[in-house]
């Protein structure tokens, strides 16, 4: 049996946590596609470079590929063979958003499954929007987000991330 599971997210940047999540769903699943919203939630890099940046950070990790999507995510499980979509959870916050998330997809396509990983306890605080915030303020990356993810960030300047 093929098991091939969608994790989708804007990834804006992509964070240790993300990456972990990718890393444990791929000994779960033969195939993780990372799909990357066209749209980020802040808009901070244009998704051609998101997915670049993926891709960099799960380089030689087998079964995985990134690629952008938008649309509808039931229809992207679908047009890409899925069966189930994995997802990460950090906070309450997000068990909730993630309950509504699959209760509205349920209803568009009750075929795919939800499949949901507890953060690390050590990633747990760690957000893409906490890493901007970092990144506004000139902090340090390296423990927040992967090496080539952080090599790119730390040489520009982000006034408004």
């Amino acid at each position: 049996m093929h098991r091939h599971v969608l994790y989708p997210g804007s990834f804006d940047p992509v964070t240790l946590g993300h990456l972990d999540i990718v890393e444990r769903a791929s000994r779960l699943f033969d195939r993780v596609t990372v799909v990357v919203a066209d749209i980020g939630k802040a808009g901070l890099l244009p998704v051609g470079e998101r997915v670049d940046l993926f891709r960099a950070s799960v380089q030689g990790l087998p079964g995985v590929e990134v690629h952008p999507f938008s649309g509808l995510l039931v229809d992207e499980v679908r047009a890409r063979g899925a069966s189930a979509v994995v997802r990460g959870i950090r906070t309450q916050g997000d068990y909730e958003h993630e309950w509504t998330m699959a209760g509205v997809n349920a209803l568009l396509s009750s075929d795919v499954e939800y499949i949901y990983l507890l953060a690390r306890p050590q990633l747990a605080a760690i957000s893409s929007t906490l890493v901007r915030d970092v990144l506004r303020h000139g902090g340090a990356l390296e423990r927040l987000v992967p090496a080539p993810v952080a090599a790119v960030l730390a040489g520009r300047s982000f006034p408004h991330a």
